[in-house]
Formats: C-alpha cells, sequence, structure tokens
C-alpha cells in the first residue's frame, strides 16, 4: 500500500487510511468515556492520599498502602496519558485531543504534587526503623527502589519544596510542547520536484526518502527545501532550546548537583566517566569517519561530498525497497537467533494492531515505541518503502518487545526499564537484521549495499549522537558559566562540531548548522548519547548470541525481563557487559573499520 498515491500524491487524512494499518488505542480504552472515568477515578484516588501525609514513619503497613496507592495511581495515570497523547499524535490538529492531552498534563501535575510528601518523609525515617519496615513481606518488592532513594537523598528537597516544584512542572514542560505544536503542526515545508517531475509536498518523512534520491539535484532540493524552513524559524526555536536547556540546569541547581549532566546521568546511578568515555572514544576514531568519507566522495563519482550526499546509497543498482508486508516477515525471520519465545511474541505484536504504520496529515512525525502497563506495547511509525524503515521497524519492535517482557515480569514499580538499556534491544535488533540481509543476499551489489547501510547506521547512530551528547555537553555547559543561548551561537557550535566529526573531506553546507532546530530529543536533556553507548553494548551482545548459542540467548532475555528491578549497570553487566571499561565502545567502532575494509576490497 502507498497511501500517498492512492491519495493523488497528498498526505490522506486520518479516517482515509485502512483499519488494518492503524494501532488499536481501544485496548487500552474502548471510546472515549471509557478514558474519562479513568480520568475521573485518578481524581478520586488523588483524594485518598492525604490520610497518610505525617504518617509514613508510624509503622509498615501504613508506608505500604501508601506506596501501592502511589503505584495505583501512576498505573492508571500513564494510560490515561498514552492513550491522550497518542490520540494527539495520530493528528495533531485534533482539537479534542490536544485538550485532553493537555487535561492529563494538569493531571500528571496534580499527581505529582500531591504525592511530593512522599520521598521527603520517607528519608525522615531513621534507618533502623525503615530496617524494621522492609522486614514486612509486601515491603519487600520495594527495598531496591527504596535503597535507591536513599542514594539520592542529598538531592530530596524538603517536602515544601518538592511539592512547589511538582506544581511547576507543567510549566517547565512548556519549551518542549511549543516546540512540538511548531514542529509536528505548524511548521510548512515548500513543494519540490521529484525524480519523477511531480511536484510533491516536501514533508519530513518524505525528507529520508528523498535524500536518498539517486539524483542529486533531488537531494539538494529536499535538503535545502527542509532546512529553509526551519531556518524561517531559527529565532523562535533558538529562544525554546534556550528555555529548554536553562530549565534543565535551574532544577539541577535546586537539587545539589554540579551540573545538569551529573543530575541526568545520577538518575540511573550512571558515572559520568561513561559519558566522558563515549566522546573521547568516538573522536579517537575520527579518522574512520574520515576514511569513510573518502569512500563516500569515490564511489558516488563527486569533486565534492555535501552533507545532502551522506544518505544517498552507494551502490544504487542494488537499491533494495520492501514493502510493509515484506519487511514484517523479513523482521521476524531475522530475530530467529533470539529463539522461539521471543519470535512468537514479536510476530503476535506484527499482526495484532500494535502498530500506526502509514504517514497522515497532523500526525507526530519520526518513530517509537510506547510501553503501557497493563496493556501491549505501541509503535508509531511513518511508513515508507525503504531499506532504512524496515530497519527502523526493527528498532522499534526491539524497545516494544523489551517493554513486553518486562511488564510481563516485573511489578509496576519496575516495568519501566531505563533508557540507557532500552536502545540496546533496539540496536541489537537491527544487527540481527543486518547479519539476516547479509546471509540471505548473494548478489554482489546488494551485499555492498546493505554494507553500506551498516556503515551509515554506525555513523548515525555511533557518531552522529555522540556528536548531539557533545553538543548537549557543551550548551548545558554555557549556560551554567552564564552565557546566552542564541540562535547564532547555536550554529556556530553545531556547525564546528559537525567539522571535528566529519573532518575537511566533506562540504560544511551552510543548512546544517541549522539541524539542532529539528532534533527533538534535545528537549529530553542527555538522552542521545544512550543511542550510541546502546549500540556498541549491542554489538557485543550480538556476537556473543553468535559465539554462545542458548546460554547467551537466556541471558539476553533475561535482560529483556529485568525492567528497572537493578540498576542498569548491574543489569546490564549480568548480561555479559561491562559498561564501565572502554571495550565495548572500542569494539562497535572496530566493526565500523572492519566494514570499512570489507566494502573498499569488494570495489
Amino acid at each position: 500500500m502507498d497511501a500517498t498515491n492512492e491519495n493523488n500524491g497528498r498526505l490522506p487524512k486520518r479516517h482515509e487510511l485502512p483499519a488494518e494499518y492503524k494501532w488499536r488505542l481501544e485496548d487500552m480504552f474502548a471510546t472515549d468515556a471509557a478514558w474519562e472515568a479513568e480520568f475521573n477515578a485518578i481524581k478520586e484516588l488523588l483524594g485518598e492520599v492525604d490520610q497518610y501525609r505525617g504518617n509514613l514513619g508510624k509503622n509498615a503497613e501504613t508506608l505500604l498502602r501508601c506506596l501501592q496507592l502511589q503505584d495505583t495511581i501512576y498505573e492508571k495515570l500513564g494510560r490515561v496519558y498514552a492513550y491522550a497523547r497518542m490520540r494527539k499524535d495520530e493528528d495533531n490538529t485534533n482539537p479534542l485531543y490536544q485538550e485532553l492531552h493537555g487535561r492529563t498534563l494538569t493531571l500528571d501535575v496534580q499527581a505529582s504534587s500531591a504525592l511530593a510528601f512522599m520521598n521527603p518523609e520517607i528519608l525522615a525515617i531513621p534507618g533502623e526503623t525503615l530496617e524494621q519496615f522492609m522486614q514486612h513481606p509486601e515491603l519487600k518488592v520495594y527495598k531496591h527502589a527504596l535503597s535507591d532513594l536513599l542514594r539520592q537523598k542529598p538531592h530530596v528537597l524538603p517536602q515544601a519544596e518538592e511539592e512547589l516544584l511538582a506544581r511547576f512542572s507543567e510549566i517547565t514542560q512548556a519549551p518542549a510542547q511549543i516546540f512540538s505544536m511548531l514542529n509536528d503542526a505548524d511548521i510548512r515545508f515548500p513543494k519540490i520536484t521529484d525524480e519523477n517531475g511531480v511536484e510533491i509536498e516536501l514533508t519530513k518523512a518524505r525528507f529520508t526518502r528523498l535524500m536518498e534520491s539517486k539524483d542529486r539535484r533531488v537531494r539538494q532540493d529536499a535538503f535545502q527545501g527542509l532546512y529553509s524552513s526551519y531556518i524561517a524559524q531559527r529565532h523562535t526555536i533558538g529562544a525554546t532550546l534556550s528555555s529548554s536547556i536553562r530549565k534543565d540546569c535551574v532544577y539541577a541547581g535546586v537539587r545539589h548537583y554540579n551540573s545538569a549532566l551529573e543530575s541526568a546521568l545520577d538518575a540511573d546511578n550512571m558515572p559520568m566517566a561513561v559519558y566522558d568515555n563515549l566522546i573521547s572514544a568516538v573522536r579517537s576514531h575520527v579518522p574512520l569517519m574520515s576514511r569513510y568519507v573518502e569512500l563516500r566522495k569515490r564511489m558516488l563519482g563527486v569533486d565534492e561530498l555535501h552533507m545532502y550526499d551522506l544518505y544517498v546509497p552507494l551502490i544504487p543498482e542494488a537499491d533494495i525497497r520492501m514493502s510493509y508486508e515484506e519487511a514484517k516477515e523479513t523482521v521476524a525471520e531475522a530475530m530467529a537467533p533470539l529463539g522461539d519465545e521471543y519470535v512468537t511474541q514479536l510476530k503476535r505484536g506484527l499482526n495484532s494492531s500494535w502498530i500506526d504504520v502509514y504517514e497522515n496529515e497532523g500526525k507526530t512525525s519520526g518513530a517509537y515505541s510506547w510501553g503501557v502497563y497493563g496493556t501491549h506495547p505501541f509503535v508509531l511509525l511513518n511508513w515508507q518503502d525503504t531499506l532504512d524503515n524496515v530497519f527502523t521497524l526493527a528498532h522499534e519492535m526491539g524497545h516494544a518487545m523489551h517493554s513486553y517482557f518486562s511488564t510481563s515480569a516485573q511489578p509496576f514499580v519496575y516495568y519501566q526499564s531505563s533508557i540507557f538499556l532500552a536502545e540496546i534491544a533496539s540496536t541489537l535488533n537491527e544487527n540481527l537484521l543486518t547479519q539476516y540481509l547479509l546471509e540471505k543476499l548473494t548478489d554482489k551489489h546488494q551485499k555492498m549495499y546493505l554494507i553500506n547501510h551498516h556503515l551509515d547506521q554506525f555513523r548515525g547512530t555511533v557518531y552522529r549522537q555522540t556528536m548531539f551528547a557533545e553538543f548537549e555537553k557543551i550548551i548545558h555547559a554555557k549556560v551554567e558559566a552564564g552565557e546566552p543561548l542564541t540562535a547564532d551561537n547555536l550554529s556556530q557550535i553545531y556547525r564546528q562540531l559537525v567539522y571535528d566529526y566529519f573532518g575537511d573531506g566533506i562540504v560544511i553546507d551552510p543548512e546544517i548548522e541549522m539541524e539542532w532546530a529539528r532534533i527533538p530529543h534535545f528537549y529530553r536533556p542527555f538522552y542521545v548519547y544512550k543511542y550510541a553507548t546502546g549500540y556498541s553494548a549491542a554489538t557485543t551482545l550480538c556476537k556473543q548470541i553468535n559465539e554462545q548459542g542458548k546460554p547467551a540467548v537466556e541471558r539476553y532475555l533475561r535482560f529483556l525481563a529485568s525492567g528497572s528491578s537493578d540498576y542498569p549497570l548491574n543489569i546490564l553487566k549480568a548480561a555479559g557487559v561491562d559498561m564501565t571499561r572502554p571495550e565495548p565502545v572500542r569494539q562497535a567502532l572496530e566493526v565500523f573499520g572492519s566494514l570499512l575494509d570489507e566494502l573498499e576490497a569488494m570495489l
């Protein structure tokens, strides 16, 4: 199916898409009225919270009941929020779901405010008393959560201050919300002429396909067209990002952290060295990226390599396209090394309305997976028949299966794995898909095409995300040093990093300095480095699964089922990877180098 072609080149409206290609949010709430009833039930539960205020230190039973009430509230709130947000993501111009989403954000603030007394009050319980409480059979499940809370005691504020911060949280989400509405609903891109001489409306989803076009003129037009729209909004987006960065820094300072980076990493009990070692390891392997740039220039036969030449397949005659139905079968077959249990559940997800497949007017761009406790995961796509989209399907289903196994095995308090771990499941799926396709393909040019794609995955996931991570570190540090952030200096910083990571073998087109303006992850501080560490860890796990078979698979399935029942580094170490050491990142970069060797040898 090509929804765009069936609608004469325009994006279809939501109601024009067949039901079999839409996710079934009715699995959460059969109707909006059912959502409304659950919304009101949460408000009633919030009314029960106050009876525990000032009483958590009295006895184990009171502490237990309050913790259970908190879990019930947040479990219900998670589903209410997910439904409203995903309905809005179906069509960001729909006022009903804009309203529902806004109401849920307000309710979330009310819940945070109502429950804000809990952590300070628990921390005020004498250690010996809390230890006695933990002997209660039903409280033992909270042992890790309470231990982690005690670890963060220096950064938990007095009750009144925690309640005040909770009340401000809705306001501090404003920069991300404003950017999302600008980026997903209001921004408009110009029309360009495609390879067939047809005038089409440029969209973010089509941009990826157009950047893979064999026609260099189309790539350049798409590149300049997309960024011209962001350049026109540069000062607005600069203000939203600057406000978001300042919010990160203010919150870190209020909680007595030395930096926003330290604050973000502390949530996972993550040493600062993991972040810094990633940047230094990738920077030390920049010569490999320079080799890649030179190889791409040579294979494309161009005098100058431009930023819009980075995504076109180097082996155009072996271009691989797949329909969505073909991609589902391919992804399921590629995951065979993970065993029957994994593949069975994966096929169920692929064929049971977990996935919203095609782009429509107003739909949120990109792709994501959302794990919801009490129901199956959901996946948003904006499908195009490209190899990149096949990898996106494998990637997002990796997230979904991680959610599925963790929600099946863990109580609510631990069902949600750290984001540091979540990217491992998704990128391991990508590695297995690459391995499967390389084994299946017999044509030399198609193999070269796939190796090129794998190189591009390394470039995009390890090099590019590490560059993003360094950008975040720099701009947060500037705010912490009292320096202003404007669209101009954000662009200057970004342009220098592009040069540092790609070298002087590529033309740094002026438009690329605005790439920061279209990255939604920058509104979620210090998130992107986890893509690079996750890819590195996934490379090691994939190697172990191939070499060790069943024992490694069993460790990996336990990893998927672990949720947040321990610190992420401990969970990963139990799976066989020690990210406190540089070896996983080095191994990943060595694979990048070996792929370069292999492709050069095939020329």
